[in-house]
């Protein structure tokens, strides 16, 4: 059975690794939502529209890939969206730990719901926003870790030239 299925994070930035789970995704469900999740608490490097714009510009070859906005709870976005599934990429067994606690709270939230874990390409299992952005604050050009555009993108807002 193919669906519609919504794969949200923060994407600051966008990297090699969640653009692969993009298009593996995309290979198996009739529509991706790709879901930038707001959070208040958390400080981000990257605006909401800059992240937007920059996973636009790096998808252009999927016919079934969105990408939008959540201001909410992802449970309540993926049920006004249609979507039965959520989809998260785990790197690690430290990532599935938090996924874990993460798939249950959402499947109280909504038990109609389920979500989907896939595992990280290994060539990708290494890569975080966070460590990308580090690398960008020292000066160096995140390039093998993230698509032209965004690492020049980094290096324009964090002022690394």
């Amino acid at each position: 059975m193919r669906t519609t299925v919504i794969y949200p994070g923060s994407f600051d930035p966008i990297t090699y690794g969640h653009i692969d789970l993009i298009e593996r995704a995309a290979k198996l469900f009739d529509r991706v939502i790709v879901t930038i999740a707001t959070n208040a608490n958390k400080q981000y490097t990257l605006t909401t529209q800059e992240r937007k714009t920059l996973i636009e510009s790096v998808i252009t070859t999927f016919d079934n890939v969105d990408v939008e906005v959540c201001h909410g709870l992802v449970t309540d976005f993926a049920a006004a969206k249609g979507a039965t599934m959520i989809l998260r990429g785990i790197r690690s067994s430290t990532d599935m730990d938090f996924e874990f606690q993460l798939a249950g709270m959402n499947k109280q939230l909504n038990n109609t719901i389920e979500t989907l874990f896939m595992m990280t390409n290994k060539k990708y299992s290494h890569i975080s926003s966070s460590i990308i952005k580090e690398i960008a604050v020292h000066g160096k050009l995140p390039d093998q870790f993230v698509p032209p555009i965004v690492a020049k993108m980094l290096v324009e807002k964090l002022n690394c030239e």
